[in-house]
């Protein structure tokens, strides 16, 4: 027997409107192909992409803050590096070096007499260009004038020092200037790390025809 909904008292059609309400959704969203599966399948990529964006951003940040610590370190070595091309240059620079011993010898109230150029020696990394200097001055000029030398920018070694005091008759080759009271040599060592301007290694002498 046909049953009339219309004759249906008013909860039961609401009962009824209520079921098919939630059948309606049910199929909306267990359908293959329905929009709301359509829209949770496009949330769910939207949700993996801005997870992956979020770690792109993270590792950016990363690069960054290394990258800022990258520059950092080589900007000191770069700094590092001029200081060691000031204290030991690539160059002989003899010039230089002769320039910063009179300065300091002029600083003090010293006379350097003399300069005579040594052999220059090669060692595993540098090499060592050695001179002979010949001064006088005050006692406490020449002490000052050695003090001077320790300070200079290029590195200076002082070695094999002969001084007399000029009561004695050392360097009276020359004027002396007044309070002058000593006078003496020593080696002044400095340094270059250029291997072009090493000393050129004399040929292997030919052995003698027979």
């Amino acid at each position: 027997m046909a049953i009339n909904f219309r004759e249906m008292s008013l909860p039961v059609q609401a009962l009824i409107f209520a079921l098919l309400a939630v059948a309606l959704i049910a199929v909306g969203f267990l359908a293959p192909f329905s929009p709301v599966k359509e829209k949770d399948a496009e949330l769910d990529k939207l949700s993996r992409t801005e997870k992956d964006l979020i770690s792109q951003k993270a590792l950016l940040e990363t690069f960054q803050r290394q990258r800022a610590e990258v520059e950092r370190d080589i900007q000191a070595r770069q700094i590092e590096i001029e200081n060691l091309r000031k204290i030991i240059p690539a160059d002989k620079d003899a010039d230089e070096f002769i320039r910063l011993m009179q300065g300091a010898a002029a600083s003090a109230g010293v006379s350097i007499r003399r300069f005579k150029a040594m052999s220059v020696a090669a060692r595993d990394q540098y090499f060592e260009m050695p001179f002979e200097v010949e001064v006088d001055g005050p006692y406490y000029g020449v002490s000052e004038f050695f003090d001077r030398l320790s300070k200079v920018s290029r590195i200076i070694n002082v070695g094999d020092l002969s001084f007399k005091s000029t009561a004695e008759g050392a360097g009276r080759k020359y004027p002396l200037r007044p309070g002058t009271t000593v006078s003496g040599t020593f080696v002044a060592m400095t340094f270059f790390s250029k291997v072009s301007e090493a000393p050129a290694t004399p040929p292997a002498t030919p052995p003698a025809k027979r």
